[in-house]
């Protein structure tokens, strides 16, 4: 729980975490290493000074150390983890969902686990989603269309097999698709992770809900106004937040875009842990307001009431979470922390 400088408890869901493997033991081949590097670059070149890690605890940090950030020294109340597997870059995978329902077991009232799949697998990516909805009984699912796979370097939300795998999970009920559709990471391509197959897909999968991580940047006018058609379509703020540190007028732009197109109620917070941790970002976030020509121009502004839709309301409305129940739950819990 986060609670304000004007000392109100703010309810926080992490909509975009990561348990992930990017050690040299676990790289496959060089292609690892400049994923795992690339990442590294943008957690330093966008974080404080004081909150940069050493490379070595970034590859590969522990399940404790993943609690204490997210719950103890951070804000959250619960964290959704979302699995990114790699199998071309990394021995073990980079981010599964074995790795991360561990984690999740120890504490299950924190955690929401995401599974991942790949359509170009055909019937055996059905007879996975299968296995991930009975083992797992996830509610979500987080997609790479850049991802590798063999001699394939990506796929579109559009294509045959994608669109089986995306009414099997309609029928099974795993409602929450999120999309990786933002920067690209070397040596992935940038085009294969293009937003407009999202308008597609949204209109033909109308019980769905589109979570575009990264908000499509830096195709955000793309993004916006397909969003703005497409009433299942979300923005996750993963990436586009830690511009609030780095470049605050940029941020500014991008979040009054995204309030005048599509509005408070489809916007998520995401840290995308362990690229940045959440606890500055929540309170760099809460004192935060939009340069006054940038508001005015759009006509918006970045109210309490939006921040806390934007920070834990709104995913807890998709992922069906009582957020009064769950604060009840989580009462006992000594992980609130105060703003300074």
């Amino acid at each position: 729980m986060y609670r304000t400088p004007e000392g109100k408890d703010i309810f926080i869901v992490d909509g975009h975490t990561h348990f992930w493997d990017g050690s040299p033991e676990n790289q496959k081949n060089i292609h690892g290493k400049q994923f795992i590097e690339c990442f590294y670059a943008y957690h330093t070149g966008l974080s404080p000074k004081d909150q940069l890690w050493e490379k070595s605890k970034f590859e590969k940090y522990s399940a404790d150390d993943l609690y204490r950030d997210l719950f103890i020294d951070g804000p959250d109340d619960v964290a959704i983890v979302q699995s990114t597997y790699l199998k071309d870059f990394y021995k073990n995978g980079f981010n599964t969902i074995e790795r991360n329902a561990e984690v999740a077991k120890r504490y299950p009232e924190r955690f929401i686990v995401n599974g991942a799949f790949d359509p170009r697998d055909g019937e055996k990516a059905l007879e996975y989603i299968h296995f991930l909805k009975e083992t797992y009984d996830v509610k979500g699912v987080k997609m790479y269309t850049a991802e590798w796979n063999g001699a394939s370097k990506g796929w579109k939300l559009t294509d045959p097999d994608a669109y089986k795998c995306f009414e099997l999970c309609d029928k099974l009920g795993i409602k929450n698709i999120h999309v990786h559709k933002g920067p690209t990471i070397i040596p992935l391509s940038k085009d294969a992770f293009d937003v407009h197959d999202v308008d597609y897909a949204a209109t033909d999968f109308q019980n769905l809900n589109w979570i575009i991580e990264h908000c499509g940047l830096p195709r955000l006018d793309d993004f916006c106004w397909i969003a703005t058609q497409e009433t299942n379509v979300y923005g996750g703020l993963a990436v586009a937040l830690p511009f609030i540190h780095a470049r605050p007028r940029y941020f500014g732009e991008v979040i009054a875009e995204l309030l005048f197109w599509i509005g408070p109620e489809k916007i998520l917070f995401g840290s995308d842990y362990a690229i940045w941790t959440p606890r500055w970002l929540v309170e760099k976030f809460w004192a935060y307001q939009i340069p006054e020509d940038i508001a005015a121009e759009r006509g918006v502004q970045l109210t309490d009431e939006i921040k806390e839709k934007i920070l834990g309301l709104n995913a807890a409305r998709l992922y069906n979470i009582d957020v009064e129940a769950k604060k009840k739950a989580l009462a006992s819990s000594p992980f609130s922390i105060a703003a300074e």
